[in-house]
């Protein structure tokens, strides 16, 4: 086994524990998880990749305070977005393993799901510029009116996390990256002291862990960082972590 097996290993048994602390609560009756997008930017400019967080705010009853990814879930207008480029063919592979009546056009609703919600917390649009007809309503229609479209080929499928049952809300999320470089325009004034994210940082990853955050986002950091040692290549396997039988899985989509 070498030292990067051996750390990852660790890691899993850690989140797994922390999740596994926290069961005394899992009191709630067992919901079925919505399917969820998370999107994590990375700005590899420098020589120490940084990632883009938000703080929730203190008086959200869903992780107050806690720093995040921007992400939520998906919205019928997703699946009618129209965008630059397809998703990468790997990536769209792994994101159909393992899910429930899953569907290219499902897949893609995902991956526009955690682009428009990145938009909707901070105000920044991600993609190339192109003109389009037939833009949904709504968040999108910032985007029509910059002439941006999504560009799915440049982002990165990275993970998957499922809520174990018990908890009041639960997610079948799954967490994207993409470089910084896609930003394409910046809506200011969408963060702030009323905003669902107060506050924006950009952190090196090895420092961003330190962070207030809960076990999943933390765990997510760290296999972006596996990621990027290993080239960000969108054919690597993707790790999905489940509560399976009373026992926490890390399996490889």
């Amino acid at each position: 086994m070498t030292d990067t097996d051996a750390a990852r290993i660790a890691r899993m048994n850690e989140f797994a524990q922390r999740v596994s602390a926290s069961d005394a609560q899992a009191t709630y009756p067992t919901l079925r998880p919505k399917d969820a997008a998370t999107l994590i930017l990375i700005d590899r400019s420098d020589r120490l990749p940084k990632v883009l967080l938000g703080k929730r705010h203190e008086r959200h009853k869903f992780m107050p305070g806690k720093f995040v990814f921007p992400g939520g879930g998906v919205d019928a207008s997703d699946k009618r977005m129209p965008v630059a480029t397809p998703l990468e063919p790997h990536t769209e592979a792994r994101l159909l393993r393992r899910f429930h009546h899953g569907s290219p056009v499902r897949a893609r609703a995902l991956a526009l799901a955690a682009i428009r919600e990145t938009f909707e917390e901070t105000g920044l649009l991600l993609g190339v510029r192109s003109e389009a007809s037939n833009v949904p309503d709504g968040p999108w229609g910032a985007f029509a009116r910059e002439k941006i479209l999504p560009d799915l080929r440049s982002l990165h499928f990275i993970g998957r996390a499922i809520t174990p049952p018990g908890r009041p809300r639960r997610f079948d999320a799954r967490f994207f990256t993409m470089d910084a470089s896609a930003i394409a325009h910046r809506i200011e004034g969408v963060t702030g002291p009323d905003a669902e994210l107060i506050e924006l940082v950009w952190m090196p990853l090895g420092q961003a862990r330190e962070l207030d955050m809960p076990a999943v986002t933390s765990v997510m950091l760290e296999e972006l960082e596996v990621r990027v040692a290993a080239g960000l290549r969108h054919d690597l396997p993707v790790p999905l972590y489940r509560r399976l039988r009373n026992t926490f899985l890390r399996e490889m989509l």
